[in-house]
């Protein structure tokens, strides 16, 4: 086939393929873990449920934390040198480092390799940016979507494949595996993707201006940053003891791991789910509208869980909070579309990842503190509150779309 990308041809279907491979073990590779690492914290040392609480925070929010600083790094290094070099960097270093976490021995080794993945981060990034410019126009949209289904496939099945290699193998083969997978992303990316890179030119000098300056919707835009931290905030503060909780719930399984996995999973689905008709919707009375209700919705959500007895109540209110995901995330992406200058959109987007980074750095850190003076109930009062807030912040902040629509 004559590629109109570039100097050879680009068998653009197989570097989907691959990518799409290797962005849904990514995406396992950052979500397996997060059902059962208070658990396995708890293997590593005779530690408090005080200490247990502290580490798992800090173990879960590390990779996002470091992810939402270097992530810029990596997309100036991607235009210099091109993105397949990202994408080998990224595939090999978490194949090393998640592989290495089955060799832990304590809480503060587990921490720093979480660390580490987030350095080797990048992966579904530039997965995405590689497709989007090796991929004639046309099939642009087809491409797109079916790589970001590889992604959100990952981390929807992670926490459940995760849970059940726990509850057969031991935690340690989770890693395992995990890194294996990744390890063999990294072999495919060498031999079966291909890009004809060309450098992003620069004027010598040349300084460019802040990003927001001169934008009349530069309000809502940044609303919508706020919006986007907040939500990840609420969705994340369970995360890193969601496990525990499940074992109070219900102490005497010996499935802790794997329940926990799916009660994690199970708004992703709900949200893939419902998604679609809350876009549809929106297009109808705003999507503006839509935020609002899934604001609302969540807060409700949230209290009503401060009072489940079992862990079927849990996961049932869990598959809730999923509707309210899919009124919520893919209604900021709509948002920011719309009213972002079309010159300037891609650094909006990046923008609104760093700020999603920042919510998932936050949200672990706000739970675990948050036990440590109202228990585990006491986490889902406090989301409501964050849920409340974000519900104050986004009237104030869309009252010009509401103007508009009136």
């Amino acid at each position: 086939m004559s590629s109109p990308l570039g100097d050879r041809a680009i068998n653009w279907k197989q570097n989907l393929n691959v990518l799409w491979f290797g962005t849904f073990v990514a995406g396992i590779g950052f979500s397996s873990i997060s059902p059962f690492i208070a658990l396995f914290i708890g293997q590593l040392g005779d530690y408090n449920a005080t200490q247990t609480s502290i580490y798992s925070g800090m173990a879960f929010a590390a990779p996002f934390l470091v992810k939402m600083i270097v992530s810029p790094l990596w997309g100036i290094l991607a235009d210099k040198y091109g993105r397949k070099p990202m994408l080998l960097r990224a595939s090999l270093g978490m194949a090393v480092v998640i592989g290495a976490m089955s060799l832990v021995t304590s809480a503060w080794q587990l921490i720093v390799l979480r660390l580490l993945q987030g350095v080797f981060s990048g992966f579904i990034s530039n997965a995405n940016a590689l497709v989007a410019a090796e991929t004639p126009k046309s099939h642009v949209g087809h491409a797109s979507g079916k790589l970001a289904t590889g992604n959100v496939s990952g981390t929807l099945i992670g926490p459940m494949i995760g849970g059940l290699i726990a509850d057969t193998f031991g935690y340690r083969y989770t890693f395992l595996i995990t890194g294996l997978a990744m390890l063999v992303a990294f072999i495919l990316s060498i031999f079966f993707v291909h890009e004809n890179f060309k450098p992003v030119p620069h004027e010598k000098g040349e300084k460019q201006p802040h990003f927001l300056s001169g934008i009349p919707t530069k309000q809502i835009l940044f609303g919508m940053f706020l919006t986007t931290l907040f939500i990840q905030a609420t969705n994340n503060s369970i995360s890193p003891i969601l496990s525990l909780y499940v074992k109070q719930l219900d102490p005497t399984s010996t499935n802790i791991a794997l329940t926990a996995g799916i009660i994690q999973a199970i708004n992703g689905v709900a949200m893939i789910s419902v998604a679609p008709f809350f876009g549809r919707l929106g297009d109808k009375i705003g999507s503006h509208q839509i935020l609002k209700f899934g604001l609302v919705f969540s807060m409700g959500i949230f209290f009503l869980t401060t009072f489940v007895q079992n862990v079927w109540q849990l996961g049932a209110l869990r598959f809730l909070i999923g509707i309210s995901d899919a009124a919520l995330l893919p209604t900021v992406q709509a948002i920011l579309a719309k009213y972002s200058p079309h010159d300037r959109i891609s650094q909006v987007f990046s923008w609104n990842q760093s700020f999603q980074a920042a919510g998932n750095v936050t949200g672990p850190m706000i739970g675990s503190a948050v036990v440590l003076i109202g228990g585990y109930r006491g986490v889902f009062i406090a989301t409501t509150i964050l849920a409340g807030i974000n519900l104050f912040l986004v009237r104030k902040n869309i009252k010009s779309i509401e103007t508009d629509k009136n």
